[in-house]
């Protein structure tokens, strides 16, 4: 069974991650998608300290799927470098884990 992992990502509003999140569960690329509240992100672009409302975003799935899900965030996104981080899940509800392996189904 693959390891599942957890994407985070960050979006420019909750629009942008809705939709993002939509269309990869739709696709049956993640099992599940939580979007969190607006936050302030403060970062170097181009040189310059830049700060934006940003919203993030947790995105669930099985470990062979990253490169696929970061390559449709990446066609999706409005940004010219979005974040996408992928962590591992060690543990959990083993019911959970066995769900996001099927694909949330």
């Amino acid at each position: 069974m693959e390891e599942p992992i957890l994407l985070y990502i960050t979006c420019a509003n909750k629009d942008e991650a809705k939709s993002i999140a939509r269309v990869l569960v739709e696709e049956r690329l993640i099992a599940c998608a939580n979007i969190l509240g607006k936050m302030t992100s403060i970062y170097r672009w181009e040189g310059a300290v830049a700060e934006d409302d940003e919203v993030a975003v947790l995105l669930k799935t099985s470990g062979n799927l990253e490169v696929r899900v970061t390559e449709r965030v990446k066609e999706l996104h409005s940004y010219d470098v979005p974040c996408v981080i992928s962590l591992p899940i060690t543990g959990g509800n083993p019911d959970f884990i066995n769900w996001l392996n099927c694909g949330g189904e």
